[in-house]
């Protein structure tokens, strides 16, 4: 039998790329005319191509925070990600606890970003801050308004503590999923825990963990409002990330046209590590 088509659901579709193309698009558009213009005020403007572009791909602030924004990326994933399955693991999975462990797990996520910098700038302070004044007791010369090495750690530590229970929620209900009779084969084949990570729980969390990997990246690897509270990208450009130096360059020297060039680049990059993550998945599940 010959399958119908009805072709009237696009209409239902409709609103959401006309959504699209209003919020995304035609911004979209006005950035690339940007990057290709010199513009000195609203009503004068010259053409210089590709110009901006020859210039962003040769400044040495774009190399400087594209370094330091992947070393910062990557150094979110290993920890956030392995963190997070433990804490999957560590949760309970039936009983009073599990509604006080998703709550508690959820509390992070619920604090905007501002004022997690905020909470940070307080706790990372030596004389106030539970942070800062343990480290200190220690024997630690910590301060992180001073010390670029102490800053960098501090807005690490600030984004683990913030997004690790993202990581953690997406792997326990991934494990959640997983249906009881492989615990069953387990137990009957008396396999090891580790054993029943290797091969049942890990194999079945491939998916949420891409998922979960991928989130973070992207999130991290745009990342400004929480080092701009904590440390105002000090000292010296030790948290100057990507989307500082395009926020310094755009409002703070008014440079349009190159801020316009920075942008795509930047949106270039992201697109490009989306495009391999999803290339990822989708190899996967071909394989599953």
């Amino acid at each position: 039998m010959m399958k119908t088509y009805n072709n009237k659901a696009w209409w239902l579709v409709l609103p959401v790329f006309v959504l699209v193309a209003f919020s995304a698009i035609i911004p979209m558009m006005t950035v690339v005319n940007y990057s290709v213009q010199d513009i000195f005020d609203p009503s004068t403007r010259y053409f210089v191509g590709t110009e901006w572009y020859r210039e962003i791909l040769a400044d040495p602030r774009l190399h400087d925070s594209l370094v330091r924004q992947f070393i910062y990326s990557f150094c979110v994933l290993a920890i956030e990600v392995p963190l997070g399955i433990v804490v999957a693991l560590s949760m309970p999975r039936r009983g009073l606890g599990v509604p006080f462990s998703l709550i508690l797990l959820s509390l992070p996520l619920l604090v905007p970003w501002n004022v997690v910098g905020t909470i940070w700038q307080i706790i990372g302070r030596e004389d106030i801050g539970l942070y800062g004044w343990t480290l200190n007791s220690l024997g630690l010369d910590y301060n992180y308004a001073s010390n670029p090495r102490d800053a960098w750690i501090t807005v690490l530590v600030m984004d683990v503590w913030h997004w690790t229970s993202l990581v953690a929620l997406l792997c326990y209900s991934g494990l959640r999923s997983i249906p009881d009779v492989y615990y069953q084969a387990a137990r009957i084949d008396r396999a090891s825990h580790w054993a029943v990570f290797r091969f049942i729980q890990l194999p079945k969390l491939k998916n949420v963990l891409l998922i979960a990997v991928m989130l973070r990246f992207m999130d991290s690897f745009m990342i400004y409002t929480e080092p701009f509270v904590l440390t105002g990208g000090g000292p010296g450009t030790a948290t100057t990330f990507l989307s500082q130096t395009l926020t310094q360059m755009a409002l703070g020297q008014f440079d349009l046209g190159r801020a316009a060039a920075f942008s795509l680049i930047y949106f270039l990059i992201i697109l490009l590590v989306t495009w391999v993550f999803y290339t990822a998945m989708t190899h996967n599940d071909d394989k599953g």
